[in-house]
């Protein structure tokens, strides 16, 4: 059985590279939507394949991470990145450009780890991450699977290479939360939220 999680979140960005003009040689934004997919051949005590409540911690947190920020590829022009960041308290460095295909590997990787360090307290067995949707406007999205978040042939994404502003840190309930989904420190989902 799949279920399907909707989140959002509003981003600035250039996609360095790509054949839009518009769209590699300035900042621009989208209202992104984000779905979340996990599977399951089993039901929890609650006869869910995972409660949707539970979703909104780290996922929701790592989600929004991007919300009302700029996501700046590290491989961008340097004077970029630094003005960038001198000039958005909310920014996410990736080792990526952030098109909307990188930002679906991207997330699912993340999401994948803090899924794979979840200790569930509630009956869930054999959840997984099916795919991630990321919907970059009305008309377009991207959709990434297993293969692609890991794949080679795409290039791989460290994960350890992703930085966040210390105001996206600041807003985590954790603000150590990615340090600990780096090292894999259990994530004990509540009983109750």
């Amino acid at each position: 059985m799949l279920i399907r999680k909707l989140f959002k979140f509003e981003n600035a960005h250039v996609v360095r590279g790509c054949s839009t003009q518009r769209c590699r040689a300035s900042i621009h934004g989208h209202s992104y939507k984000v779905e979340v997919l996990f599977e399951s051949k089993y039901l929890d005590e609650g006869q869910m394949v995972y409660d949707f409540g539970l979703m909104k911690r780290g996922m929701k947190e790592l989600i929004d991470s991007f919300d009302h920020g700029v996501a700046i590829w590290d491989g961008d022009d340097a004077e970029y990145i630094a003005s960038m960041k001198a000039h958005s308290n909310r920014w996410v460095l990736l080792p990526v450009s952030p098109s909307c295909e990188q930002f679906s590997r991207v997330l699912f990787l993340m999401i994948d780890r803090l899924l794979a360090s979840t200790q569930m307290v509630n009956g869930e067995r054999g959840v997984k991450l099916h795919s991630i949707i990321v919907h970059e406007t009305e008309t377009g999205y991207a959709q990434a699977f297993e293969e692609d978040a890991y794949s080679e042939l795409m290039g791989t994404i460290p994960l350890e290479m992703i930085a966040f502003s210390d105001e996206v840190r600041e807003g985590w309930n954790d603000p150590q939360l990615w340090e600990k989904i780096l090292t894999g420190q259990p994530f004990v989902n509540p009983k109750t939220v």
